[in-house]
């Protein structure tokens, strides 16, 4: 198909299939796109793409700027990851179960354990963390 404004064609897109040398070993391997609405199943109705402000838990790797994909209908686990809502803000936790108590911990050191009251609300889990830059 010619490029608009001169007579050249554009080249195929390549597709893998054409190459010189050898054959590679991984050629049968190779998949096509990846989808991730599909890969982090976002088509169902309790997933939910969450932009991170702050740098509150990067000692779990989690950093400013990565999207987590919530999951409103997991249900609470120590060590998990957790979206809550405290005196109306949103804020990422740790879920930590203690003597049959709930609790959120922040990443940053010095920080006290927050006991979940009818004041706190696990809003969803974290299934998944996508990262758009390294």
């Amino acid at each position: 198909m010619p490029r608009s404004g001169d007579d050249q064609m554009e080249p195929p897109a390549y597709t893998g299939g054409e190459t010189t040398g050898f054959v590679s070993p991984a050629g049968d391997s190779l998949e096509g796109p990846i989808d991730l609405a599909e890969t982090l199943d976002l088509r169902r109705p309790h997933r939910y793409p969450i932009r991170v402000v702050g740098d509150a838990l990067s000692s779990r790797g989690i950093l400013h700027g990565d999207v987590l994909i919530a999951d409103a209908a997991a249900e609470p686990r120590s060590g998990a990851v957790a979206i809550v809502m405290l005196h109306g803000e949103v804020l990422v936790a740790q879920l930590a179960y203690q003597k049959g108590q709930w609790w959120l911990r922040s990443g940053r050191q010095g920080r006290a354990p927050v006991a979940v009251t009818e004041e706190v609300e696990i809003w969803a889990v974290v299934a998944a963390l996508v990262r758009d830059r390294m």
